[in-house]
């Protein structure tokens, strides 16, 4: 694990936490750092790299699992797994997403759109379905949902992701309402431009951007994971407690002009 990462330790002492997407990028980075501090994580995903990861953090500390978080069957045996396995369900991070292809509406086919709904909307709802019923069990907790800057603004042939994310912000805005009362606390994360399988990362440290992307963004540079791993670690935790319904940019100030 990354001693970058490891500065304040503790913040999820003695909490289990589910983890979406957890095989690379944003939700590999969150898995590695809420195992930092102290989380029992389900490490689910459907490429495999989650076993990877599992292994990497110990059998004593983390569970891989096979999901595809478009089906209710997967995800149900996900968030089992995690109370079958650790006790409980205290953080639940609904990560895994795809953006699918860049183009304009017209040239969108539905496939495509079926598709994209599935895991970035569907899954979420889902996820939350079926995590909330169990927090709900032991008292509360903590989802955290990625959404995205496309969900905040429009982005130029991204139209179907965008309407998926919009969705994902409604949705956590809604299910906070829902379970205000109930010791159950919902929130959003929308990444910008970040060093990810889906902007095309294939290196550790990322590239410039193109001139194009960099008149948008205000700092002028990839998000990196750790970063929103971060963000997503405050959420989870007890130090956001007051916090509820919120869609955090963390996107180096994309959406601000």
């Amino acid at each position: 694990m990354s001693r970058s990462m490891s500065s304040a330790r503790g913040r999820l002492e003695g909490k289990v936490a589910v983890v979406t997407g957890a095989g690379s990028g944003i939700g590999r980075a969150t898995a590695q750092l809420f195992a930092e501090q102290g989380a029992k994580v389900v490490c689910a995903d459907r490429s495999g790299q989650q076993d990877d990861l599992a292994k990497e953090l110990g059998e004593d500390i983390a569970l891989a699992v096979h999901a595809d978080v478009s089906d209710s069957g997967d995800v149900q045996h996900m968030i089992g797994a995690a109370v079958e396995h650790f006790g409980r369900l205290d953080v639940l991070f609904n990560n895994a997403g795809f953006g699918g292809p860049r183009k304009p509406l017209v040239d969108q086919d539905e496939a495509t759109f079926d598709d994209v709904i599935a895991v970035n909307l569907k899954g979420v709802f889902l996820g939350m379905k079926y995590g909330i019923a169990a927090m709900l069990r032991t008292g509360g907790g903590s989802v955290v949902n990625t959404a995205s800057s496309a969900a905040l603004v429009g982005w130029k042939k991204h139209s179907v992701y965008a309407a998926a994310k919009g969705g994902v912000v409604q949705m956590t805005k809604s299910a906070a309402l829902d379970y205000a009362t109930q010791g159950v606390r919902v929130n959003a994360v929308c990444p910008g431009m970040t060093w990810t399988a889906l902007a095309g990362a294939s290196t550790e440290q990322p590239v410039p951007p193109a001139d194009a992307e960099m008149k948008a963004q205000p700092m002028h540079r990839w998000g990196l994971p750790t970063e929103l791993a971060a963000a997503v670690l405050f959420l989870a935790s007890d130090e956001s407690s007051f916090v509820t319904g919120v869609a955090l940019p963390v996107d180096g100030g994309y959406v601000v002009p």
